[in-house]
């Protein structure tokens, strides 16, 4: 079992240091900030004329595969996932310092689908995003998937960094472990777990500096139960 594999089974999550450059993100993120203002429609979040997040990035940046295909993304992606992984969603937030903000404990519980409208024994309490239709998933779907969160700036104690209870995937309070605050650099990679227990602070009074974050969601494969359908399924491999 690789490590990745191992800190995922156990802990939940694994923090991949140095996959891009600062360089890298910078540019990356001059050229996401332009696309999403040019992107019409309720997918772009704005405050105060600024662009802060998206619920539906792949529409302004179906790109974003290519980024996912960046090689040791993809072998660890095709390690966990296997060779059908393919990207379903994609999001983007940014926590400005004069716009905090914070969120409770969590798991990430919702996919994006095409009809949510669709009976199923397998999915509920369906809603709407962004124009998106989406539905709660099944803890037997959502535990075979894996999310990447892509660090353009560092995360840091001042800018409202991320928290998380490893072992909580489990869904066993046994299991569980204190939670850890977690910091990373411009181009660190975190993998986590959809059921991972997370939250997220407020940034610091004083800071100067955002937290962007370009967050990819995986699935293991294009089929789902009952006729249901991923809004988005880019698959990662050629075949």
């Amino acid at each position: 079992m690789s490590g990745l594999n191992k800190s995922l089974e156990e802990a939940g999550y694994a923090m991949l240091p140095g996959v891009f450059s600062p360089g890298q993100m910078q540019t990356l993120g001059t050229r996401l900030i332009a696309e999403l203002e040019a992107h019409p429609g309720p997918t772009v979040l704005k405050s105060r004329g600024r662009v802060y997040g998206s619920r539906n990035l792949l529409a302004a940046a179906p790109w974003l595969v290519d980024v996912a295909r960046t090689p040791l993304l993809l072998e660890n992606l095709q390690s966990v996932l296997g060779d059908e992984v393919g990207l379903v969603r994609g999001l983007f937030f940014d926590k400005p310092p004069d716009r905090t903000w914070s969120l409770p404990w969590h798991r990430d519980r919702t996919i994006a689908v095409q009809d949510n409208t669709i009976p199923s024994r397998h999915f509920d309490n369906p809603t709407r995003k962004a124009g998106i239709a989406h539905l709660e998933a099944s803890e037997t779907l959502l535990a075979s998937m894996l999310t990447l969160r892509i660090h353009l700036d560092a995360m840091t104690f001042e800018n409202g960094p991320l928290s998380v209870i490893p072992g909580s995937h489990l869904l066993d309070v046994a299991k569980e472990h204190p939670a850890v605050v977690l910091s990373a650099q411009p181009g660190d990679v975190l993998a986590m777990r959809p059921l991972l227990s997370h939250a997220s602070s407020m940034s610091k009074e004083g800071t100067t500096a955002h937290r962007r974050i370009v967050h990819l969601e995986f699935a293991a494969a294009r089929s789902l139960p009952d006729g249901v359908q991923w809004h988005d399924y880019l698959s990662l491999v050629d075949r």
